[in-house]
């Protein structure tokens, strides 16, 4: 994530004094209500024609889930790289390719 970026989230949650707002949990309840409505795009039919409804509420996810990683003190790339290899780890190309199930089903 740009140093830029996360300078704007952080100054628009600073200058609305939202901070004391943040709480892991309710930070938590905003990723699942944004990313339900997320998934409202796609309620009665798999082929959504909302690109700027979807965009938007993609980037709300996003901005909740940095605001936690920073209110949690983690660096957001770094917990990204290091959950993708876990990933790799649990998903090893021969086993998983072509494959949806799950790690544990292999």
């Amino acid at each position: 994530m740009s140093k830029l970026l996360q300078e704007r989230i952080n100054k628009f949650i600073e200058e609305r004094e939202w901070g004391q707002f943040h709480t892991k949990e309710n930070l938590s309840k905003s990723i699942m209500i944004e990313a339900a409505e997320l998934l409202e795009h796609f309620q009665w039919s798999s082929d959504c024609d909302c690109d700027q409804g979807i965009k938007e509420e993609l980037a709300d996810v996003l901005i909740y889930s940095y605001t936690l990683a920073n209110l949690m003190g983690w660096d957001i790339e770094d917990i990204m790289l290091e959950k993708i290899s876990k990933n790799e780890k649990n998903y090893p190309i021969e086993k998983s390719k072509g494959n949806n199930k799950k790690y544990k089903e292999f």
